[in-house]
């Protein structure tokens, strides 16, 4: 018997929209503009730094690379954080627009009685803020939504994935995660959640090492033909 499919789990920054280059990067740039900072990052440049956990530890990297007392990156740090999140929510996360197929696919899934949920290392009111702008009213049916103040998602054992099947009662086979990254790939894989990985300009050549699918772009697929793919069945009150 196939298993069956009863959630999708979604990371967010480069999977639902391309936050990064048109969302983070300006909203960081312009906090650091707004803080007297004589430093602007590059897409290039923010991209090399995306191995690290979170834009407050890129910028305190930064600072201590170019010789900035260690007191006094911190006082910059600890002021960036909450300007560069209302730039990011009220200014620039208006602006974004989802990935081709993100809502299609998750109309499918709420069609068919599939749960939806959200594990990222973003921090979890940029999370509710872009669901809230971008999917409207599909927005109240994502539980749970875990970010940064949940736990670390990567490089822990998959802890943030196994936390999100716990408080909804499933086992990993009846799940799939929405992957932009080998980070989160690694991630979920630890968990044992079978990963569909849809790159994006800057994680495009990864290896993805595990995921049973990988492709540049949701619009590609229904969810019919994801589940052909992972061979897996709907719940049958649901057929």
């Amino acid at each position: 018997m196939l298993p069956l499919l009863r959630a999708l789990i979604f990371d967010v920054d480069g999977t639902l929209a391309d936050t990064e280059r048109h969302g983070h990067l300006p909203a960081c740039n312009e906090a650091m503009q707004q803080l007297g900072l004589d430093m602007q990052w590059s897409f290039e440049e923010f991209i090399r730094l995306s191995h690290l956990p979170g834009t407050a530890f890129r910028l305190a990297c930064s600072l201590e690379k170019r010789g900035m007392p260690k007191a006094d990156a911190e006082q910059y740090v600890e002021a960036f954080k909450p300007l560069k999140q209302r730039l990011y929510i009220e200014k620039y996360l208006p602006r974004l627009s989802l990935r081709p197929g993100v809502e299609r696919l998750i109309e499918e899934a709420l069609a068919r009685g599939i749960r939806l949920a959200v594990v990222s290392t973003s921090h979890e009111a940029q999370i509710h803020a872009l669901l809230q702008n971008l999917l409207g009213a599909c927005y109240g049916n994502f539980s749970p939504i875990l970010g940064k103040e949940s736990g670390r998602k990567t490089g822990n054992g998959g802890f943030l994935h196994r936390r999100c099947l716990e408080l909804m009662q499933l086992s990993p086979p009846e799940a799939i995660m929405i992957e932009d990254s080998e980070e989160g790939l690694e991630a979920a894989r630890d968990a044992g959640i079978p990963t569909a990985v849809f790159y994006n300009e800057y994680t495009f050549g990864k290896p993805f090492c595990g995921a049973r699918l990988v492709a540049p772009g949701l619009e590609h697929f229904s969810l019919v033909q994801l589940m052909h793919i992972f061979g897996m069945g709907f719940q049958q009150n649901n057929e």
